[in-house]
Formats: C-alpha cells, sequence, structure tokens
C-alpha cells in the first residue's frame, strides 16, 4: 500500500512527476530528505479568533506534533472550517454538513497516514467524526476540554446553564443591568468548551466510548496541562497507526459502539443534539441508530453523573472523580466491555484501570442513580408521527404529564415579536408551541426550542412550561421542551396544523405527544394549507444544497446523499 508522500499524487499523468513536483514545493518549506520519507500524520487546526472554545487548539497542535515526532513520524498541519456556537448564522447546525465535507475532502486529498481531528465546540466534533467515518482513514479524536468553573458572589457558575438560568431571572426583574454584566464576565473564565453536559461535553464522552479518542480525553479541563499531555499522547497513537494501518473507523463502529454510546448518552443526562449527531455519524456506516430500541434503553438505563443540568456538579468535578472510565465501570454489563478502542485495547482494559476516587459523589452507583431512568425519551402521536424526543432528566416532575391550550408562534421571528408582548394571550398552564424553526424551515434546526418564558408569566414567578417545537435545543438548557418533531412543519408535519386554542396532550411515561383535534379537522387543515403558494427555496450555493439534501431530524439531519452504504 503508497504510503507517505507517495499517496493520492496529484493527477499529472506521470506519478513520477508528480511526486519530483510535490517534494520540490515541500522542500520550500525547509523539510529534509529524511523527514519526508516518514509516516505522514495529518493535524486538523480549527484554530479561529470567533471560537474562544478552541483557544487552546494552537497549543494542543504543537503537543501533537510532538507526540508524533517521538514516535518517529512526520506531522502535517491543515487548516479546516472552525465553528463557534454563538457565532455562527444562522446557525451552527447549518454549517457542521459543510464542516464534515470540508474535513473529509481534505483528508482524502493530501497525503496523510492517519489524522489527529482537534475539535470541541458543539457540532465540531460530529462533523470530525462523520468527516473521519467517510474517508476511513486511521483517526485519532481530541477534544479541546471543557472550561474550569466560574464563581458569583458565592455561587460556582458555568456555561450555559447558569447563562440560561440567569438570563432568565434578568428577564423577570430578579437581577438588573450591573449584575447581569458582571455575570457576563465570570460565566466563561478560560478557553473551552461548556463545563456542563451540554453538547460539546456529550460528544466528547460519547467518542471517548465509541472508542474514537484516548481513555479520559472527554473530561481533562481545557486548561490544565493533563490536557497538553493527552495531546502529545494522541499524536503518538496517531503515529503508531499510519504505521500499523488501523485501526479505521470502520474497525471500531460496530453495532456493539453504537449502542454503548446510546447507554452512556443516557447515563450522562446528555444533550439531546447528541442523539441526532449519533445518528448522523451511524448514517455515514452501514449502522443505524433506532430512537425506540433508544427510548428502551432510557427506561433501563440511569442517570449516573450528577451534572448540570440535570444535577449540580461540572465536568471538572467529573474529571476528578474518574471520568468516561469511572462511569463505564459503573454502568457494568449495561456495556459491552468488549468494545474496540483506538488506544489498542478495548473498554474493558480502560474500565480496570479506572481511577476509584473515595467519597467523590459526582459519579453515582447504579444503587443510587441521579434519576432511574434515562436522560431522554422518545415520544409519538398525531403530531410526531416519526417522533420526537424530551430530555425528562431535565424537565419539571409536574409537567411530565400536562394538557394543555396552544399558543402558537409561526417561526422564531414571530416568536421573538410577541413572546413578551404584555397582551399576549398566555397563561402558565398553556404550551408554547413554535414551528417552521426544524432543519427545512429555519434553516438549520436552531436552538430555539427553549422557547423563553413570556415576560409577564416569568414576573409571576413561573419558571417552566411546557413547550413544543421541530428546533433544537441547547444540551445546556433546563425545562419541559418537546423537540425535534418529525417531520418539521415545513416538511409538511402536523406541526403545521396546529392553531392557538387547540390542546395539546403530554404523556412522557406514555411516550406519547398528541393534538387533541379530531381527525376530519386536521384534513380540513391540511387541504386548506396546500393551496397556500409554496415557499420561497435559495437559488444558489450552500444554501441551494442544504435545502435540497437535508434529511430530517431521525435522520440525523445529514445530506441525503452522504449516506453510507455497503458498496
Amino acid at each position: 500500500m503508497t504510503k507517505g508522500l507517495r499517496k493520492g499524487l496529484t493527477s499529472y499523468g506521470d506519478a513520477g512527476f508528480s511526486l519530483f513536483l510535490r517534494k520540490a514545493f515541500i522542500k520550500a518549506m525547509g523539510y529534509s530528505d529524511d523527514a519526508l520519507e516518514r509516516p505522514i500524520v495529518g493535524i486538523t487546526n480549527t484554530y479561529s479568533d470567533y471560537n474562544p472554545c478552541h483557544g487552546n487548539v494552537p497549543v494542543l497542535v504543537e503537543a501533537v506534533k510532538r507526540g508524533v515526532m517521538l514516535a518517529g513520524a512526520m506531522p502535517m498541519v491543515f487548516p479546516t472550517i472552525s465553528i463557534h456556537e454563538s457565532f455562527a448564522h444562522p446557525t451552527s447546525m447549518y454549517l457542521r454538513n459543510l464542516m464534515a465535507m470540508d474535513t473529509e475532502e481534505m483528508i482524502r486529498a493530501q497525503p496523510m497516514d492517519s489524522v489527529v481531528v482537534i475539535g470541541g465546540c458543539d457540532k465540531t466534533l460530529p462533523a470530525q467524526i462523520m468527516a473521519a467515518v467517510s474517508a476511513d482513514l486511521p483517526t485519532v479524536v481530541l477534544p479541546v476540554g471543557p472550561m474550569v468553573v466560574g464563581h458569583h458572589k458565592g455561587e460556582v457558575l458555568g456555561a450555559c446553564t447558569d447563562c440560561r438560568r440567569l438570563w432568565s431571572a434578568h428577564r423577570a426583574g430578579e437581577l438588573d443591568e450591573e449584575e447581569i454584566a458582571a455575570v457576563n464576565g465570570r460565566l466563561a473564565p478560560s478557553v473551552g468548551t461548556c463545563m456542563v453536559m451540554g453538547t460539546a461535553s456529550t460528544m466528547a464522552c460519547i467518542t471517548e466510548t465509541l472508542g474514537l479518542s484516548l481513555p479520559m480525553s472527554a473530561t481533562i479541563p481545557a486548561p490544565h496541562a493533563e490536557r497538553v499531555r493527552c495531546a502529545e499522547a494522541s499524536g503518538k497513537r496517531a503515529a503508531e497507526m499510519a504505521v500499523t494501518g488501523g485501526p479505521k473507523p470502520s474497525e471500531l463502529l460496530t453495532p456493539s459502539a453504537f449502542r454503548n454510546a446510546q447507554v452512556v448518552l443516557q447515563a450522562i443526562g446528555g444533550s439531546t443534539n447528541g442523539l441526532i449527531h449519533l445518528t448522523a455519524i451511524a448514517n455515514r456506516t452501514t449502522h443505524r441508530v433506532d430512537l425506540d430500541a433508544f427510548d428502551k434503553l432510557g427506561r433501563e438505563v440511569p442517570v449516573l453523573v450528577d451534572l448540570k443540568p440535570s444535577g449540580a456538579h461540572y465536568m471538572e468535578h467529573f474529571h476528578h472523580a474518574g471520568g468516561v472510565p469511572k462511569l463505564m465501570k459503573q454502568l457494568g454489563d449495561l456495556l459491552d466491555l468488549d468494545a474496540k478502542t483506538v488506544a489498542g485495547g478495548t473498554l474493558r482494559d480502560i474500565v480496570r484501570d479506572a481511577e476509584e476516587v473515595p467519597n467523590q459523589d459526582a459519579i453515582r452507583p447504579r444503587s443510587t442513580p441521579i434519576k432511574p431512568e434515562g436522560a431522554m425519551a422518545i415520544l409519538h402521536g398525531n403530531l410526531a408521527p416519526r417522533g420526537a424526543v424530551i430530555k425528562h432528566s431535565a424537565a419539571s416532575e409536574r409537567l411530565l404529564q400536562h394538557t394543555g391550550r396552544a399558543v402558537v408562534f409561526e417561526s422564531v421571528e414571530d416568536l421573538t415579536a410577541r413572546i413578551d408582548d404584555p397582551n399576549l394571550d398566555v397563561t402558565a398552564d398553556d404550551v408554547l408551541v413554535l414551528r417552521n424553526a426544524g432543519p427545512k424551515g429555519a434553516p438549520g434546526m436552531p436552538e430555539a426550542g427553549y422557547l423563553p418564558i413570556p415576560k409577564k408569566i416569568g414576573s409571576q414567578g413561573v419558571k417552566d412550561m411546557v413547550r413544543i417545537s421541530d428546533a433544537r435545543m441547547s444540551g445546556t438548557a433546563f425545562g419541559t421542551i418537546v423537540l425535534h418533531i418529525t417531520p418539521e412543519s415545513a416538511d409538511g408535519g402536523p406541526l403545521a396544523l396546529v392553531k392557538s386554542g387547540d390542546r395539546i396532550k403530554l404523556d412522557v411515561p406514555a411516550r406519547s405527544i398528541e393534538l387533541l383535534v379530531d381527525d376530519a379537522e386536521l384534513a380540513k387543515r391540511r387541504e386548506a394549507l396546500a393551496k397556500l403558494p409554496p415557499a420561497k427555496t435559495p437559488k444558489r450555493g450552500y444554501a441551494k444544497l442544504f435545502t435540497e439534501a437535508i434529511l430530517q431530524a431521525d435522520e440525523g439531519c445529514d445530506f441525503d446523499f452522504m449516506a453510507g452504504t455497503d458498496e
């Protein structure tokens, strides 16, 4: 098999000339023949001034390079798209597939025998793993790591669960402008990803469980020296894989590995976004995520990690308690510990070496879980024929069975314009409904599912209401919120038929979400809807590609032409 600089030669019609020209140009960088004869480890550089989550990437890149060279291989750093959650318009999810395509094509286009992908902020790790699965080159995933915690007036703070909680308090008049400004400067005290169990932490834990990253890599805080040592070790391991040719992602991502990831997703109180991303990753292989099977696991797997928003702690506490290896040890026979990992052994080897930390309370035993059932449930009904998801571990118990009157918002813009209108006809017992916020409708399926509590309701001390949408929600958010209603309203889903004043029944124990309107009336509404002029669609560029090719939430919101096959 062709390796190193000879791999994937540019097509000039003369392979010898192609190699000659490649070497001539790369020698302009000062490389010696000795260096150019080594196996090559590609290293993605996702640093950007727009991406504070990735602020430690330059240090990590240097550490990975050091590990590669210590193992006798040649590191080659290359840039890819960098996506930050709060700096991407209209939403980072809109760009996830673009980053996956960019990363995959750069791995394919450039000569490398293995690759280290470095990422963290919410859509970055899933995009990189989707790319790695499709390219199927030996890959080590290196998360950038979570921030350390912040502090305000004696209270520990974490982005972004506490930013949402305190912003809601500010909206309700409980915090003045001066105090919310002080909080703003203390929520994110270091580079790295959110230090709660948001999407970034969720995906890092899933990545480690899938065997794609080294043990403890999910939880080491971003500023810690241990994170840098993990980067060096990742580079060394990638160099070894460049020589041996494996394991490749296709060898690691088995049905057992995907089931393990779903177990851990439930046990950590993970982000609902994690389910979409895991589905997209699986769809890049020949395997699939079955939503009903995922729900069944949720009834069997308890929440064991005491982290916000489902619990009380933060990622650094999870790390110091033993991290993912200790969690997997507690999960025991709920996992297939014979699944292989990029480290070279199996999960059983990692669990055997898990650290025992006396008196830690961030990772509970199965006998005393945070929640007796897993983080998420899959709902079905006439509002969600192909399913919807709720993170009931972060919901209000009293609202898990609730019937209320719908208050409908047509779009994110409509929500923004009317949610705080003092004349809005709304009570605390109503159900807030947002539509046209799905993959096609928004576009990009924004994290708008965390509909704010109307000011006039929040000022009465109400902290939670039932909220329903075809949007997503940040994994950092708390609330009784039904998400990912599929099909979305813009794709002909029944959410488009709901009118303000309709009754909606939520029954999470029964896994049901129903619009209490008879079929004859719904048929009339559908017929009237069909007579409306079609929505305008983009005519050029990525927006056109996105609109024409995007799949629904139950299929991972990938492009329809990117699915893995047996061919």
